[in-house]
């Protein structure tokens, strides 16, 4: 018995789930985000700007702090900005890091140009980054 070839297929094996396990967790965060997004925008539209704020407080009670009012913002322009184009980010290989970097360009033909490169050379959220 080769014990290495044995490890090391072990650890292959490993690695891939895990990888595939992460991609289906940041496809679910990127969806949930887009929805949440969807509906803080329609709140906003009934209820006014202020009321991710409160929504907010209320969030990093009851569900955790990474809800805060900064991250509901990138949230509903996430949704905002994707649902006024042609494209669906839910289609995406990209994670919500990449997106939330992708958030700070204004310009959406940059946006898509990045997606595309992102996609193509598989790049990480820090080499987006950069």
């Amino acid at each position: 018995m080769n014990y290495y070839n044995e490890i090391k297929e072990k650890l292959i094996k490993s690695e891939i789930y895990d990888r595939a396990k992460d991609y289906s967790k940041d496809r679910h965060k990127v969806s949930v985000y887009f929805e949440t997004g969807k509906l803080l925008s329609e709140v906003g539209k009934e209820y006014g700007k202020n009321i991710i704020k409160q929504y907010s407080e209320n969030l990093m009670i009851e569900v955790g702090k990474k809800y805060n009012e900064r991250n509901l913002r990138y949230m509903r322009q996430f949704y905002e900005i994707f649902s006024s184009i042609k494209w669906n980010p839910l289609g995406s290989k990209l994670s919500w890091s990449h997106f939330r970097e992708l958030l700070t360009v204004k310009n959406i033909d940059a946006i898509m140009y990045y997606i595309d490169i992102c996609e193509k050379k598989n790049l990480t959220r820090r080499q987006l980054q950069e």
